[in-house]
């Protein structure tokens, strides 16, 4: 009994081990694509491989408004002035 209690305590632990640093590193992977607030900004991360610029519709509390934005993260605004944007379905 002890030596089975033994070995799933050191399985249970090999496991552990190996799940930790995948968690952590996808935890704290790259920005979300598309739209997305932090406590107190708003960004547009445009994800692509290829290079494109593509036009988003930026929306606020007066007349929304389109950008042109380029691969990466797009700081837009404070957060509490911005209320999303999106992908306008064109290049620029």
């Amino acid at each position: 009994m002890s030596l089975r209690r033994s070995l799933a305590a050191a399985i249970s632990a090999v496991v552990l081990g190996l799940c930790l640093p995948v968690a952590t590193a996808s935890g704290a992977a790259a920005d979300p694509c598309g739209f997305y607030e932090t406590g107190s900004d708003a960004f547009y991360n445009h994800c692509t491989s290829d290079g494109s610029r593509v036009v988003i519709k930026v929306e606020v509390g007066g007349p929304n408004y389109e950008r042109c934005v380029g691969p990466g993260r797009t700081w837009l605004g404070s957060a509490s002035k911005i209320d999303g944007a999106f992908y306008a379905g064109r290049t620029c």
